[in-house]
């Protein structure tokens, strides 16, 4: 494995301050949900169906503000939006913590509908910052960071309301979000590249790039956290029941690292793989974790395979669309991607309890890894309907036309031609 596509990528500039700034960012994000489920389920006592009524409502939010937080952008640029949603999430997290319910829920929905986009800006202010043949082995570094910033935010969520009291977590978590907006706000990262801004952009009508292939783009997406969440709660369930609670942390941290190594050799790698592949292999690899009996580290054993393709799988549905959507639509269309992600992981995640209750947690894995490949068959036809948007997504600067100087006759000598002429 060649270690010089990172050295390539990391000697572009702003490149290795974006990455960084992007991993700070994204710790607080994460650990909003753990945050909000434990608050209301342990420190206001109200257990955990209500706590899931608080998470489905910043979810519904997030899905429908993270699109329209990317057109913005796409249309006023980037510190407008970071300033009203840095704003946003500070009001939201101040308070939170002292809401009664109902508030608390209509709170969290508004706080979702204006999430700071720290995740699809700084995918798409990658795209903008890489060449194109450079961009698979961003965007696998920065699944990679993904992967970092949910080992650590969940966790520091938890140990911080444990000991520390939702009130002053969730006032640090409002902390830490303020920092990332202004942060970036401060960096500024460009969302389009030189070449890009150069020459006069082109409004491309949406139907030009929301295809139908698009469209399948994002279902292959949302098929990858359905089968990474159904993972996660079947590995969890499964554990419990063999009385081994003790061993999960540790056992999804193993599971992270798994998602590190594959994103790491797939971002070093020559040549990509299509998404389709990726998702497949990966549904495909956690059927048979099913038959896994024993104790939980032959468990893990058996999720390696498909572990090493969760990085991958996710990058690489970036990569293509930022190739199938004009740099002017690229904000919108990765806030569709982000919603993509959250609708994949919201629907696996009562699917999955109801096998896990119904079934057992083993069948779980089998149809966790079944509609993987399910949604991967449902979006082969569609895929070759690409978006019919040109690689670069702006117009061709037009020269002005040359007036003609007079042309002055001038007579020579006639001249035989040579045979180079």
């Amino acid at each position: 494995m060649a270690l010089d596509p990172y050295r390539q990528l990391l000697r572009l500039p702003g490149v290795p301050t974006l990455l960084l700034v992007g991993l700070l960012a994204r710790v607080p994000s994460t650990a909003t949900g753990m945050a909000l489920t434990l608050h209301v389920a342990e420190v206001m006592g109200l257990d955990y169906a209500p706590a899931g009524v608080v998470a489905m409502a910043s979810t519904i939010g997030m899905a429908i503000g993270s699109p329209l937080s990317g057109r913005f952008v796409d249309k006023h640029g980037l510190r407008p939006v970071l300033t009203v949603t840095t704003v946003a999430q500070a009001a939201f997290w101040a308070c939170a913590w002292a809401l009664p319910f109902p508030a608390l829920v209509v709170a969290a929905a508004l706080a979702g509908l204006l999430a700071l986009p720290v995740f699809s800006v700084t995918r798409q202010c990658l795209a903008a910052m890489v060449p194109v043949p450079q961009r698979r082995t961003g965007f696998a570094l920065d699944s990679m960071l993904v992967e970092l910033s949910y080992m650590m935010g969940p966790a520091l969520a938890v140990a911080g309301i444990t000991t520390l009291g939702s009130g002053v977590t969730m006032t640090v978590i409002g902390a830490g979000m303020s920092m990332a907006g202004v942060g970036l706000i401060v960096l500024n990262p460009p969302t389009r590249s030189a070449e890009e801004l150069v020459e006069r952009a082109v409004k491309v009508p949406r139907r030009q790039w929301i295809t139908p292939a698009f469209v399948a783009l994002l279902g292959t997406a949302a098929a990858a956290t359905f089968v990474l969440t159904a993972t996660e709660l079947s590995l969890v369930a499964t554990m419990t029941d063999a009385k081994q609670t003790a061993w999960v942390g540790l056992a999804v941290a193993i599971w992270c690292v798994f998602s590190l190594v594959g994103g790491f050799v797939y971002g070093g790698l020559s040549r990509g793989l299509s998404p389709l592949v990726l998702i497949a292999s990966m549904g495909l690899l956690t059927i048979p974790v099913a038959l896994v009996e024993g104790g939980w580290h032959w468990l893990i054993l058996a999720l390696l395979p498909a572990g090493l393709l969760c990085a991958p799988s996710l990058s690489a549905t970036v990569d293509v669309l930022s190739r199938w959507v004009p740099s002017g639509a690229r904000g919108e269309a990765m806030g569709f991607h982000g919603t993509a992600l959250l609708i994949g992981g919201a629907a696996s995640a009562p699917i999955a309890g109801a096998v896990i209750d119904g079934h057992g947690p083993e069948w779980a894995f089998a149809v966790a890894g079944l509609m993987g490949v399910a949604m991967v068959v449902v979006a082969l036809p569609f895929w070759r309907r690409r978006p019919a948007v040109p690689a670069a997504s702006v117009a061709p600067v037009v020269p002005e036309p040359v007036v003609p100087e007079p042309v002055v006759e001038v007579v020579e000598p006639a001249v035989i031609p040579s045979s180079r002429e």
